[in-house]
């Protein structure tokens, strides 16, 4: 049960297809490894004045070569990027589970605080998609100035029971990831993002946590597909995130 669960749940790829570079970005390859021992690939995408660091929690598919488009919004945001496979996808080893990726997420942040130097207050967590529940666990492990969830479902078991109404999810499903239980008692600001259009995950549940969220919270409504919205919506998006980190970073 536990194999076929994590076959639907994940869909890594081994391969980079593309790097920074190929947009005229300078990077860093960096390895870390997790408390647990494994070894974790990301890149560390800096920007020239630097206002905050994104750590970059991406979705349930591919790896970090098929997010150069939101490396690129970030950066002309003027933020640096880390952005990290989780176990089982691209160069990091391992396979992967919920605490799995915990680990990873936590991984990933203490690079910043110890290898970079760089405080809480000036970290903003993002996570897309599955990655918006990798987000909130971090958020809850470690402290930031913010967090973005952007297209996130509300738990792994409502999301199943979208996809597979005739089997008892409740008792299938070891990979819970129930953001909508956790969002209520972090107190850090946090911005969620959604597409009314989204193919994926409903909009009613980035709803959802935006509203069971505590206070400081603010909601996006974007346009467009799980996949994309955010490049559809590109200005609006951009402008959006600006204004929140405005208000909230140092």
């Amino acid at each position: 049960a536990r194999r076929f669960e994590r076959s639907q749940m994940y869909y890594p790829q081994a391969e980079l297809e593309t790097s920074p570079s190929e947009i005229g970005l300078d990077y860093e390859d960096v390895a870390l490894s997790a408390s647990d021992g494994v070894r974790i690939h990301g890149w560390w995408i800096p920007a020239v004045a630097s206002r905050g660091s994104v750590i970059f929690c991406h979705g349930n598919a591919g790896n970090i070569s098929h997010r150069l488009n939101s490396i690129r919004i970030f950066h002309e945001l003027g933020l640096d990027v880390f952005i990290y496979d989780y176990r089982g996808y691209g160069q990091s080893g391992g396979s992967p589970s919920e605490e799995g990726t915990y680990r990873d997420a936590t991984a990933a942040y203490d690079y910043l605080r110890k290898a970079r130097g760089i405080p809480p207050e000036r970290i903003i967590i993002f996570g897309r998609s599955l990655g918006g529940a990798v987000a909130v666990e971090l958020a809850h492990r470690r402290k930031a100035s913010a967090l973005i969830c952007e297209s996130a479902f509300t738990s792994a078991v409502d999301m199943g029971k979208l996809i597979f109404p005739f089997l008892p999810v409740d008792l299938l499903v070891f990979d819970k990831y129930d953001s909508v239980s956790k969002v209520g008692s972090l107190t850090l600001p946090k911005l969620f993002i959604h597409s009314r259009e989204d193919d994926l995950v409903p909009f009613e549940q980035g709803r959802r946590l935006y509203r069971v969220a505590a206070d400081p919270k603010e909601f996006l409504e974007i346009r467009g597909d799980h996949g994309e919205g955010f490049l559809e919506n590109e200005s609006t998006y951009c402008r959006a995130i600006d204004a929140f980190l405005g208000r909230y970073l140092p």
